[in-house]
C-alpha cells in the first residue's frame, strides 16, 4: 500500500512537472498565429467599440449578448471538429464547477473591483496599476502550475511593466486626474484594482490549469464560463442601474446594425483568449496585452490620424526585446550531479 501511494505521488508530480514543461515549450506557428490573432482583436477592439457602439446602449445588455456569442461560436467550432457529442457526453455539473465556476466567479469580482477603481482614479494611475496583472499571473502559474522562470525571463517582464507604464503614461497624458479625495482614491480606488490584479492573475492560471492538467478543453470552458459569467449578470440585474435601464427601455435600446461588429470581435477574442491561455499561457497574454497596445497606437494613427506618442514610440523596442528574451531563455533544469 505504501509503494501504491508513493507510485501515485510520483505520478502526480510528473504530471505537474509535464504541465510545467508544457507552459514553457516552444509554440508552433498555430499558436504564434492565434497570439497574432488576438493582438489585433485587442488592438482593434476600442476603436470598433467607440465607433460602433452608441452612448444609448446598456452595458449589461452588451455584454450579456457577447457571452451569447462566445457560446455560438465555440459550439459551432466543436461541431465542425467533430467532438461536440463526445464532449457533451462527458460532461458534468460537478466538474464544470471545478475548472470554469470558480475562474468565471473570479473574472466577474474582478470586473465589478475594476468599476469600482475606474471612477476613483485617474486614467493613469488606474492603468498602470492595472499592469500589475502580468505580474500576479507570473507568480500564480508558479504557484498553481509550478512553471518557473528563468532570471532572463523575469528580466523581461521587468522590461514589459516597463513598457506598459510607458504606454500607460502616453495614453493618459491628456485626459483628467480624479478629484476624490486621498481615503476614497485609497479605498475605492487603488485597493480594488490591486485585488482586481491579483484575482485576473489567478484566475488565469486557473484557466491555464484547467486546461493544462484536467485536460479541459478551451472551447468547452469557453462555454461553461460565458454560462457563468451571464447567469452572475442576470443576476446583478434586480439591483443595478442597468437592470432598471433594461427594464425601463427594453434590452437592445439603443442598438443599431452595426452594434453587433464589436459584439461579434469581442466574442471571437474570448474564443482566442481561451485558446492562447491553454496553449501558450497565462504569462505569454500579458504580453498580448501590452502589444496591443501599441496596435492600438497604429490603428488610431492610420484611420484617425492621431500620430504615436513619444511614449508610444519608447516603448516600442522594449515590447519587442521583452518578447525576444523571453521566448529565447525559457527556465530549464539542471542535471542533478550523480
Amino acid at each position: 500500500m505504501a509503494a501504491g501511494a508513493a507510485g501515485r505521488r510520483k505520478e502526480a508530480n510528473a504530471g505537474r512537472s509535464r504541465s510545467a514543461t508544457k507552459g514553457l515549450a516552444p509554440l508552433s506557428p498555430r499558436i504564434w498565429l492565434f497570439l497574432g490573432l488576438l493582438t489585433l482583436q485587442y488592438g482593434a477592439q476600442p476603436l470598433l467599440s467607440k465607433r460602433f457602439t452608441g452612448k444609448d446602449v446598456i452595458v449589461t445588455s452588451s455584454v450579456i449578448a457577447c457571452e451569447a456569442a462566445k457560446v455560438i461560436c465555440a459550439l459551432i467550432v466543436l461541431a465542425k471538429e467533430g467532438t461536440l457529442k463526445i464532449v457533451f457526453k462527458e460532461w458534468s455539473f460537478v466538474g464544470s464547477l471545478r475548472t470554469s465556476g470558480l475562474p468565471a466567479a473570479v473574472y466577474a469580482l474582478q470586473n465589478s473591483l475594476l468599476q469600482i477603481s475606474y471612477k476613483n482614479l485617474d486614467s493613469l494611475t488606474f492603468s498602470m496599476l492595472n499592469q500589475t496583472k502580468i505580474l500576479f499571473t507570473a507568480f500564480f502559474t508558479y504557484f498553481i502550475l509550478g512553471q518557473k522562470q528563468s532570471a532572463k525571463q523575469i528580466g523581461a517582464l521587468g522590461l514589459l511593466m516597463i513598457a506598459a507604464i510607458l504606454l500607460s503614461i502616453g495614453e493618459s497624458s491628456t485626459k483628467g486626474v480624479s478629484s476624490a479625495g486621498p481615503n476614497q482614491i485609497l479605498v475605492n480606488g487603488i485597493i480594488p484594482v490591486l485585488v482586481a490584479s491579483v484575482l485576473s492573475g489567478l484566475a488565469s492560471s486557473l484557466c491555464q490549469w484547467a486546461s493544462q492538467v484536467k485536460k479541459r478543453t478551451s472551447y468547452l470552458m469557453t462555454v461553461e464560463m460565458s454560462v457563468f459569467g451571464t447567469l452572475c449578470l442576470l443576476a446583478s440585474t434586480n439591483k443595478s442601474p442597468d437592470g432598471a435601464a433594461i427594464r425601463k427601455h427594453g434590452f437592445f435600446h439603443g442598438w443599431t446594425a452595426f452594434t453587433v461588429i464589436p459584439i461579434l470581435s469581442n466574442a471571437i477574442g474570448g474564443i482566442l483568449v481561451g485558446l492562447v491561455t491553454a496553449h501558450a499561457g497565462g504569462v505569454r497574454k500579458g504580453f498580448v496585452i501590452v502589444s496591443a497596445l501599441l496596435v492600438t497606437a497604429l490603428l488610431q494613427f492610420v484611420f484617425d490620424g492621431k500620430a504615436p506618442s513619444a511614449y508610444c514610440l519608447a516603448a516600442l523596442p522594449l515590447v519587442v526585446g521583452s518578447i525576444s528574451i523571453y521566448q529565447r531563455y525559457p527556465y530549464s533544469v539542471k542535471p542533478k550531479e550523480s
